[in-house]
């Protein structure tokens, strides 16, 4: 056991190199490291398994800051404890080109195991996590073989905990009995606004004692002892999630902004930086000051390196024992691909009129059985978005290593906790919706982008196509602003025949989501050469040889009335092109020389034909036949015909175009 004295240096030393970052940078949240250091002290090195010089190590601790803006705590415990982050990087906080960014992000910090700062979306990341380390075990553990075997813990706010992301998240992690899922709340009653008392009064321990959660109560922030037993008494908990209520002070040990708001968000001022070392006790200079004996006390790098030793000697044991079940856990972490795991959804028969999300619901049967490690469910819409194989079983408390899940009414955690499950490593995550509802798990999936994490998103009833169910459900402005997000490829295949290949180009994708986008109701088959979804666009019907007077343009259902309106007009001998466009993302990718064939620059009067808004279509078109106002209720196929969705409309508006080139 390390002396008081020593223990006191070393958590000082956390929260000192914290408020000097965020004095040097001019910003940044000192409140918070202040007041968590002593519990990150104990779980970073007394609990947590991981090794800093391999941030990789399958088997590892997983760690959530979700109060993502107290970076500078996990920046600190990453340079004290050894991972390859130095002292000039902590000195370069929140400045151009630092790996240490205002919120922690995952891909550009050794060791920073997801992208935080929007509030509550860690908290989901982490039952993701969970789940993917509950799931893999309960496939792949045997007696005397547990070869996936680790926590996932998390420090959480009083913010993470008002947003709703969080009620959804720990409700189905309570459900789910995530054992080995263990969370410190930093209950320190301060928002940006004030006091707590402002916007909360609510009874956070039973709310979490009622969606089936252990709870360890009373802990005092400043009390190691306190915190080491909860730690303890949580991992003794198996079979429910564990909150460690642990009562904190922002910005512990400032004289006079400890406690307040005014630590929060905000540099403490040089003069509150010197009361504050002297009332710790701590050398005016020189800043970002670390005692040779923390450095030594705090290297985590022997024990990790030994800790991961023993379970590479485990995990070679486990192959021998255990060579089937081996290989196929070393393919779900290499997430290698047979050579002709797409043979069999090229082979299928889709040359008929049906919805896309039924195909979809096809080529997915398929894939469950030649893509290793998919794992996926809706949101309470399991029959309409088809996204559950015949043969796949539910994940459950009871049978943790089903590969669907059923995520209720909780559109928003679903996607938090599909991120979770890919940054885990070892699965590949999809979920499900209507499209109108992407708008409530759209946070989320902004960081999928942001993170380049390959989630599939299944977004079914994609527009007036809907129906009866009336505007509320109709996507009329979703598509387009899907489109807006970086990083995230749109699918919106026009038959069952692209959808084939939406799903390849989705599974393919390695470095970012996919959304694909499908009908509720039937399309006929209208595309040919299919090689070109992959390129985002492509001729569907060409000219024969001639130059054309128009190009139409369409996606999704509305392609068929584009080549419906190729006919009239070739009819009229108006020479047209058809171009299926079912992604916009992938076709930018496409050399210049490809994207002049298609669009060529001496072809100005084009057609788009889509069932959703006009903006953003001036990009490629000329002319748009669209909706800029919601739906209504009625039966799809009328709100078409009222819409103005048919080929003689199409037709139509090419005529007019041509005459007024």
């Amino acid at each position: 056991m390390k002396s008081k004295e020593l223990e006191s240096l070393c958590i000082n030393t956390i929260r000192m190199l914290a408020v000097d970052a965020v004095e040097r940078a001019r910003s940044g949240h000192p409140g918070m490291p202040m007041g968590a250091a002593p519990m990150a002290y104990v779980l970073w090195t007394e609990f947590m398994q991981h090794n800093p010089r391999n941030p990789d190590w399958v088997n590892r601790d997983r760690f959530v800051l979700s109060a993502g803006h107290g970076s500078m705590l996990l920046y600190a415990l990453l340079h004290l404890t050894g991972y390859d982050l130095s002292l000039e990087e902590i000195k370069n906080f929140r400045q151009w080109g630092s790996r240490t960014p205002g919120h922690p992000e995952h891909g550009l910090t050794p060791g920073v195991e997801t992208t935080t700062g929007p509030l509550g979306q860690g908290f989901g990341n982490g039952v993701g996590m969970a789940i993917a380390e509950a799931h893999l075990a309960a496939r792949f553990n045997h007696d005397g073989a547990a070869i996936i075997d680790h926590y996932t813990y998390g420090i959480v706010s009083d913010g993470d905990l008002m947003e709703g992301i969080s009620h959804e998240a720990a409700s189905l992690a309570g459900h789910l009995g995530l054992g080995k899922l263990i969370y410190l709340w930093d209950d320190n009653r301060i928002t940006i606004d004030g006091g707590l008392e402002l916007s909360s009064s609510e009874n956070i321990p039973g709310r979490f004692e009622s969606y089936g959660w252990h709870v360890v109560q009373g802990i005092d922030g400043q009390d190691t002892g306190a915190i080491r037993e909860a730690l303890q008494e949580a991992q003794e908990c198996t079979s429910m999630p564990s909150l460690i209520c642990v009562r904190t002070t922002i910005g512990h040990g400032s004289p006079n902004k400890g406690g307040t708001a005014a630590a929060h968000g905000a540099p403490l001022g040089p003069d509150e930086v010197a009361l504050t070392k002297q009332a710790q006790g701590w050398p005016a200079d020189p800043q970002f000051y670390v005692p040779a004996e923390v450095r030594t006390v705090m290297d985590c790098t022997a024990s990790g390196a030994e800790q991961e030793q023993q379970w590479i000697a485990r995990r070679s044991a486990y192959t021998h024992l255990h060579p089937e079940n081996s290989a196929e856990l070393d393919t779900l972490y290499t997430g290698e691909l047979s050579s002709d795991w797409f043979e069999d959804v090229e082979n299928l028969s889709m040359d008929h009129a049906v919805a896309t999300r039924a195909a979809s619901g096809t080529v997915l049967e398929v894939l469950l059985t030649n893509v290793p490690g998919l794992i996926g469910g809706s949101a309470d819409l399991t029959g309409s978005n088809k996204t559950k194989g015949k043969s796949q079983s539910t994940l459950t408390r009871n049978d943790l290593s089903g590969s669907y899940l059923y995520y209720g009414v909780r559109e928003h955690a679903m996607a938090a906790i599909s991120n979770g499950l890919a940054l885990h490593g070892g699965l590949r995550p999809y979920c499900g919706t209507f499209l109108v509802f992407s708008d409530y798990l759209r946070p989320s999936l902004r960081l999928s982008a942001l993170m380049g994490l390959p989630v599939i998103y299944v977004f079914t009833h994609d527009s007036i196509g809907t129906g009866e169910d009336g505007p509320t459900h109709q996507g009329i402005e979703q598509v387009m602003s899907l489109r807006a997000i970086p990083n995230l490829v749109v699918l919106r295949p026009a038959d069952a025949n692209e959808v084939r290949y939406a799903w390849r180009e989705a599974i393919q994708r390695n470095d970012g989501p996919t959304a694909l986008i499908l009908t509720r109701q039937g399309v006929p088959p209208v595309t040919g050469e299919l090689d070109g979804v992959a390129k985002g666009a492509y001729i569907v019907e060409g000219e024969q040889g001639a130059a054309p007077h128009v190009v139409l343009i369409g996606t999704g259902s509305e392609l068929q009335y584009a080549v419906a309106a190729a006919s009239i007009l070739q009819s009229e001998g108006i020479v047209t092109r058809v171009v299926s466009m079912p992604s916009w993302e992938l076709f930018a990718l496409q050399p210049d020389s490809y994207q002049e064939k298609i669009f060529p620059n001496s072809v100005p009067v084009r057609v788009a034909v889509e069932a959703g808004i006009s903006l953003g279509w001036q990009r490629y078109a000329s002319h748009i036949v669209c909706i800029d106002r919601f739906g209504a209720s009625a039966p799809g196929k009328d709100l078409f015909e009222q819409f103005g969705f048919n080929a003689e409309r199409v037709a139509e508006v090419a005529r007019q175009a041509l005459a007024d080139a």
